[in-house]
C-alpha cells in the first residue's frame, strides 16, 4: 500500500509548524474572547480600539483623525467610519482642528472616557486570561508581535 501524497506542497511537514497559521489561529481564538468581552460595554473590538486609542493619545494635544488611525493602524476611511458611529453614541466628537484647518481633531467625550477605561479593565483581564499559558515568556512574545508589527 502506498502511503498517502500530501497535496499541498508546502515546506512544513505539520500544519502546527507553520507560524503563519499558527498566528492565524491564535488571532481568531483571541478576537472571539475580545469580542465576547467587549459585548457588554456595545463595543464592536475595533470601536474599543479607537476609544481607548484616542483616549491614551489625548494629552492635551489635539488628535486627528489620521494621527488615530496611524496609531492604531486602521484604514482611515474604516477609521471615518467607525468615529461616525462612537460620534452617534457621543462617546467621541469631530471637531475643526485648531491648527490644521484641513484636518477634523478627534475628542473623546467624559463618557467615552469613562467607557473605554471601564472596558479597558475587561479586556486587560480578558488578555491575562487568555495569554496566561505563556507564563513568564509573554513580555518576550509581545516584544516579537511588537518587531513583526513595525517591520
Amino acid at each position: 500500500m502506498t502511503p498517502a501524497r500530501r497535496r499541498l506542497a508546502t515546506e512544513f511537514e505539520s500544519a502546527d509548524r507553520s507560524p503563519g497559521l499558527c498566528l492565524w489561529r491564535a488571532t481568531n481564538r483571541w478576537q472571539a474572547s475580545q469580542r465576547a468581552v467587549l459585548q457588554p460595554f456595545g463595543l464592536t473590538h475595533v470601536q474599543f480600539v479607537l476609544l481607548a486609542s484616542l483616549t491614551w493619545l489625548e494629552q492635551g494635544e489635539p488628535i486627528t483623525q489620521r494621527q488615530l488611525a496611524d496609531h492604531a493602524a486602521t484604514d482611515p476611511m474604516m477609521t471615518s467610519q467607525v468615529l461616525r458611529a462612537l460620534e452617534r453614541r457621543g462617546l467621541v466628537r469631530r471637531e475643526p482642528h485648531p491648527v490644521d484647518g484641513r484636518a477634523n481633531a478627534v475628542v473623546a467625550t467624559g463618557e467615552g472616557v469613562a467607557l473605554a477605561n471601564r472596558a479597558v479593565k475587561a479586556v486587560e483581564a480578558c488578555d491575562r486570561a487568555f495569554f496566561a499559558p505563556l507564563g513568564a515568556s509573554v513580555l518576550g512574545f509581545a516584544d516579537g508581535l511588537a518587531q513583526l508589527a513595525s517591520a
